[in-house]
């Protein structure tokens, strides 16, 4: 059995590749043998098992945990009927019901227009890549065809495809190597973070973003932002009024407001969705990940019926995207099971439940002297290092401990399913406290610096 679990790595290695990593990695690859509720049984390379908690969520998206029994049968009564039809020309009914729930479950606002258009895509990144050139066609049908770029904040991440890389963080970013090929976008300075934030910073930086826009409203097509937490730019938490002066500056300058919800939409920061935060609608929204509960990919992008209507009879007289599987029925009607599973309202408290949990157990980390923060917000915890996170160690340390966790940068952090219990995150908690003291625990205190 050893040599089997051996030799499926050593397959994978001779042919695959897999996220930000080289072909052949050194890093270490754990065969997922099976997985249900909050666990993943994973065989390692010298053919060990571990039973451990994803405290990933599969990369944000899992949030009702493996084998969802509601999940289950969704995905088997659609494939009873039919697995994909083309989107061109045709529609079905698993796509329509899901545009519904999705424009039911939009943020709205008193006197703010609401999310009423709805195009479904294949990820997150081309969600994001639809939205960009949304705003694009819009500001062309509206008579400003020189609004052709974007303003951005520091320490965003909005995707890996050639739009989505143009609005994330050009220095401190992951596309620091298509310098070239990357669209020339404006960026302001990042929101203040939460923790540490007053009226008077936030104002201060509202009043730089203003300036910014002022200089190249001419030329600014939209604002984009991962509202209220940035994600894989740094798992930055910045303050709610922020997303207010967001949409006062877009409404000022005639810009259009994008929030990138696709890590942060369907309750993961506490709200149903980041801007609910603070009471503001935008004019485009992208969601994805979570938005299938993590069995298949799926994304979609809502806008304001004024902005679908303006692309739609501007001179294109459409809007110029269309994936293959766009609407994929099978992906639409797990969708469907995901939302409405989200429907009864019990994720609020289970999240508010895990977000305590997060805060206390990952409160003794801020012990341990390689660590610089500690923060959470809803559910999502955060240990931040001042240096880099030793990843193979951290993470070989967190498997022993019986949790699964995927660092990077300075950062080992953890977004849990909603079904997990107090225990697992509890077990959660303490594995990643554990993993980081035991590789970074004795890095001395820098001079000048508290301990």
């Amino acid at each position: 059995m050893t040599g089997m679990a051996i030799g499926l790595i050593e397959r994978d290695r001779a042919r695959l590749w897999h996220p930000y990593a080289p072909a052949s990695p050194d890093l270490p690859l754990w065969e997922v043998e099976a997985a249900s509720g909050v666990r993943l049984r994973l065989r390692g390379e010298d053919g060990s098992r571990h039973d451990v908690i994803d405290a990933m969520s599969s990369w944000w998206a899992a949030i009702h945990g493996y084998r969802n029994p509601v999940l289950d049968a969704a995905a088997k009564r659609q494939l009873e009927s039919f697995s994909h039809v083309m989107f061109g020309g045709l529609t079905h009914a698993p796509a329509v019901e899901l545009a519904e729930r999705l424009v039911d479950m939009a943020p709205s606002a008193p006197g703010q227009p609401g999310l009423e258009r709805v195009f479904l895509a294949d990820s997150g990144s081309v969600a994001v890549e639809v939205a960009l050139k949304l705003a694009v066609q819009f500001q062309t049908a509206s008579g400003h065809p020189r609004r052709q770029r974007f303003l951005s904040i520091r320490g965003g991440y909005h995707g890996d495809t050639f739009a989505a890389m143009g609005v994330c963080d050009p220095v401190d970013g992951m596309h620091t190597a298509f310098p070239g090929l990357l669209a020339d976008n404006v960026f302001a300075p990042r929101p203040p973070a939460a923790a540490s934030a007053t009226p008077e910073t936030v104002q201060e930086w509202a009043a730089d973003l203003a300036d910014i826009a002022a200089a190249h409203s001419g030329e600014l097509a939209a604002i984009i932002v991962e509202p209220v937490l940035q994600g894989a730019g740094g798992m930055h938490i910045y303050p709610a009024e922020c997303l207010t002066a967001l949409r006062q500056l877009a409404d000022r300058h005639g810009l259009l407001l994008i929030f990138d919800e696709i890590a942060t939409g369907f309750g993961r920061t506490g709200e149903l969705f980041a801007a609910d935060h603070a009471g503001v609608v935008p004019d485009i929204m992208c969601v994805g990940k979570a938005l299938t509960g993590g069995y298949l990919t799926l994304a979609a992008m809502l806008c304001t019926a004024d902005v679908a209507s303006t692309v739609s009879n501007g001179k294109a007289g459409a809007l110029l995207h269309g994936p293959t599987f766009m609407g994929n029925p099978l992906a639409c009607a797990v969708a469907n099971a995901s939302l409405g599973i989200l429907d009864d309202g019990k994720w609020r408290a289970d999240v508010a439940r895990i977000g305590a949990g997060l805060e206390t157990g990952l409160a003794p980390a801020l012990d341990v002297e390689a660590v610089r923060d500690v923060r959470t917000i809803g559910a999502v915890g955060v240990i931040e290092l001042h240096d880099a996170v030793d990843v193979t160690a951290v993470t070989a340390a967190a498997i022993r401990h019986g949790v699964w966790v995927r660092p990077f940068r300075n950062l080992v952090y953890t977004m849990p399913p909603y079904t997990s219990t107090a225990a697992d995150i509890e077990q959660i908690t303490a594995g990643m406290t554990a993993a980081v003291a035991e590789v970074h625990g004795r890095v001395p205190a820098r001079s000048g610096e508290a301990a």
